[in-house]
């Protein structure tokens, strides 16, 4: 066996590691994977090329906003009584 095809052979048997050829034959099952067990990486040539995650996850590790800062901010006791309005007026034009 060729040294690729030896590390291909590993990789397959590795938990979340998937050879491209088998990532793109079951790429639903990658997806699903990725959702409920992790992150699932994608090998080429026996090299770790790409990562699968969640958008949970993508979205943690990429520290983008949920509004989950702004819920937990609103449950605040300190915001009880706290008034929000709008400054000005808005103008909505029709089309």
């Amino acid at each position: 066996m060729t040294r690729i095809r030896e590390s291909a052979a590993k990789v397959k048997n590795t938990p979340g590691q998937w050879a491209l050829q088998d990532a793109k034959a079951r790429f639903s099952e990658v997806v699903r994977k990725a959702k409920t067990e992790g992150p699932q990486q994608i090998t080429v040539h026996g090299r770790e090329e790409v990562v699968v995650v969640s958008v949970e996850e993508y979205r943690r590790a990429k520290g983008q906003p949920t509004g989950e800062v702004l819920v937990k901010a609103m449950q605040d006791p300190r915001a009880r009584g706290l008034r929000i309005g709008r400054k000005g007026r808005v103008r909505r034009f029709a089309v």
